[in-house]
């Protein structure tokens, strides 16, 4: 028996069982006024008294049992709902992140410069504006990037690197032709010999 079923027809059966209770209870309220308006024949009244009151014990203790196994049924009917709701938040959530991975890999064709479908764009600008102005900006740059890069003019110049002049002239070759080296006092001692 299905669940939706078995509450049905346990439902049915604890109506049937208050009304019959309900019943059985007027007949016990009809059965003492009748013991208090005719106190001769209490003796009498008694014993159907005492019936309708283990009649009412008995039904009370079945309708008891019905409802705890409706609410059994509740609980087992409750967990086989939210299975259901977490498959589908489940499953919501996996689509939602593969939609957020393809808006985020629309999002970087765009920055690249690349040419993507337009109902793509359309996704991205529906989900944020704001995302899909700034992948749009940043490719046109990078397109833009693309071509109106140039090489130098000039070509690569190597920084050249200077020494010190006081070091380059120091250490320059001197000229091979100059005069030779003579001692001042050799020069001196000349001078006076010639004169």
């Amino acid at each position: 028996m299905k669940i939706g079923e078995a509450q049905g027809i346990y439902r049915d059966q604890v109506r049937a069982y208050q009304k019959e209770k309900n019943n059985i209870s007027k007949q016990l309220q009809n059965l003492r006024k009748r013991m208090e308006s005719r106190p001769e024949e209490k003796e009498g009244f008694q014993s159907e008294a005492a019936m309708l009151e283990l009649t009412l014990e008995a039904l009370d203790e079945k309708q008891e049992e019905y409802q705890d196994y409706l609410s059994r049924l509740s609980e087992t009917y409750c967990a086989y709902w939210n299975a259901a709701v977490a498959d589908q938040q489940a499953d919501a959530s996996a689509e939602y992140a593969a939609d957020m991975a393809k808006i985020m890999e629309v999002a970087r064709r765009i920055m690249r410069g690349d040419i993507v479908p337009a109902c793509d764009e359309k996704k991205l600008m529906e989900y944020n504006q704001e995302m899909y102005q700034t992948a749009k900006n940043v490719g046109a740059m990078v397109r833009r990037q693309k071509r109106e890069k140039y090489d130098s003019l000039w070509g690569d110049e190597e920084e050249k690197t200077y020494a010190d002049p006081k070091e380059a002239a120091e250490n320059a070759s001197a000229p091979t032709d100059g005069p030779a080296v003579v001692d001042a006092a050799a020069v001196s001692a000349g001078v006076s010999t010639e004169g």
